[in-house]
């Protein structure tokens, strides 16, 4: 994606997405279990905050690689891979069956992704660099690509401005459908969906089929 693509990714995700639900039942306080300021709290809940609006799971991880807190999305992505993960010391169980053929290394105060790419198969670890977890705790990000959907085609609409006939064509192209494909199966003309195309290109800022459906991939995790 285009710098200003990203750029307004952001943007939109700061406007448009809601904040996370307070009421979470199964997350747990940091300041009652590491004694956390309310500072550095508020600086590692707007990380976990963040990934509980766009789903994605999370697990907070102590100096000694313990769960102390979590969210929802997190226990269905380890309980899909057939782990129990109702309690905090079941989590690090099951953290630690999902990385045990993976190397991993989450340092205090990193972030660091999970993606798993199917059930059964070794994740793959992606680790941000710089310090963005306080006090000695770490934060792993669960994204799960089989649990995952094609994108909202209302939020296609907000974010990009597109027609009805604009976004049938985008989640078509997400599912990895050809345009002359979807052209036939539509009955349309090769002239008709090109133009559509062209058009999707243009409201997405996006020069390729390949980089629009990267895009389309990366807007799928949004509600």
């Amino acid at each position: 994606m285009s710098t200003r693509g990203n750029r307004f990714l952001q943007h939109w995700l700061s406007d448009n997405v809601p904040s996370a639900r307070a009421d979470e039942p199964r997350r747990r306080s940091l300041e009652s279990v590491t004694g956390m300021n309310e500072p550095r709290r508020r600086s590692l809940e707007s990380v976990t905050g963040m990934l509980d609006r766009i789903g994605c799971g999370y697990l907070v991880l102590n100096r000694e690689r313990k769960v102390i807190e979590w969210n929802a999305a997190a226990q269905t992505t380890l309980e899909r891979q057939g782990e129990p993960a109702d309690t905090a010391s079941e989590l690090s169980v099951a953290l630690k069956r999902l990385i045990a053929n993976v190397p991993a290394h989450f340092l205090p105060g990193s972030l660091s992704w999970v993606v798993i790419r199917s059930i059964g198969d070794r994740p793959v670890i992606l680790n941000e660099q710089g310090v963005i977890a306080p006090d000695g705790t770490s934060i792993v990000a669960l994204l799960d690509r089989e649990n995952r959907s094609g994108p909202n085609p209302q939020t296609l609409q907000r974010m990009f401005g597109l027609t009805s006939a604009e976004t049938h064509l985008a989640l078509r192209l997400a599912q990895g459908e050809a345009p002359l494909e979807i052209a036939r199966s539509w009955r349309l003309s090769r002239t008709t969906i090109r133009s559509q195309l062209a058009s999707l290109f243009a409201k997405t800022e996006t020069k390729r089929q390949a980089e629009l459906v990267a895009l389309l991939g990366r807007i799928s995790v949004l509600p």
